[in-house]
């Protein structure tokens, strides 16, 4: 009887804003079992732990270790890893980095909060704290990635190449969702104005939730218009997907926008993706600009 191989073991760290949130999401589009903001020194309990029943652990596992380990020393990660391999995994540990310019950009653009804010610090401080922390991560680094100067569907082409864990030439498509306050996403390819159509956020129950809530979705497909305008651009996919793939492009960004960003766009996006996941167009990421 052939012996199972070991389960493969991916750890994701880097710097906050460098992308991890969107390598650990590939992953998991890619059949792998994530955990994100693992206590580091619970590492080699976890993987025994998931891997105790042989017949039904996952064969695939993603771990996001960063700078949120408050109170634990990223020094003694060697060891933690060394208890890993005991257990017959090998662990291959990739690093995100980003220069300090292009996270300051991202923290601004997108108006979210530093991991390391709590102590006080300019942002500046933040990230040069976080950088002297994480230190020990990036010299035993498998790879380091720079995502300076990469979009989404770059960084998901690099986490997949990294890896090896695909060598067709398949479409990378990212559906997005924005409101068009914050204006249209600069890398799209095509953008679909969903401000025509029914608004949920006019119905109370329906204003604090979101387009990937299940009465937001039952509410909008309720809709003669919303119907016709996911058949419509379920069409024009249909048509022009194909000759994208055939036309050597390796990556199409498809964006819907409307005026919050939270209901008819979400909606679209999540709903087109799973059209495109059921025809097999390539791979297939969701990203909710208002909401990620």
């Amino acid at each position: 009887m052939t012996a199972q191989a070991a389960p493969t073991l991916i750890i994701v760290s880097g710097m906050s804003g460098s992308g991890k949130s969107v390598a650990l999401n590939t992953l998991e589009d890619l059949g792998f079992y994530c955990v994100d903001n693992l206590p580091a020194e619970l590492l080699p309990d976890f993987v025994r732990n998931v891997t105790r029943d042989e017949g039904a652990a996952p064969q695939k596992l993603a771990v996001g270790i960063d700078v949120r380990n408050r109170n634990t020393d990223l020094s003694n990660i060697p060891e933690w890893l060394s208890a890993v391999g005991a257990l017959g995994l090998d662990p291959r540990l990739v690093f995100f980095d980003t220069a300090d310019a292009g996270l300051l950009k991202r923290y601004a653009d997108t108006r979210r909060r530093h991991p390391l804010s709590h102590l006080g610090l300019a942002l500046a401080d933040a990230i040069s704290l976080e950088r002297q922390v994480l230190k020990p991560l990036r010299q035993i680094a498998d790879a380091v990635i720079d995502t300076s100067d990469l979009n989404v569907h770059q960084l998901r082409r690099q986490v997949i190449t990294q890896f090896g864990l695909t060598t067709d030439d398949s479409l990378s498509l990212l559906f997005e969702s924005f409101a068009y306050r914050r204006g249209v996403p600069p890398d799209a390819d095509f953008v679909f104005d969903a401000r025509v159509l029914p608004n949920p956020h006019w119905h109370p129950q329906l204003r604090p939730l979101s387009g990937r809530d299940e009465s937001v979705r039952a509410f909008l497909e309720t809709q003669e218009d919303v119907c016709a305008y996911v058949a419509q651009v379920q069409q024009f996919l249909d048509s022009w997907l194909p000759r994208l793939r055939s036309d050597t492009r390796s990556y199409v960004t498809v964006a819907f926008g409307c005026t919050g960003g939270r209901h008819r766009s979400v909606y679209l996006a999540e709903r087109l993706a799973e059209h495109c996941r059921a025809n097999d167009w390539g791979e297939v990421a969701v990203y909710h600009r208002e909401l990620d």
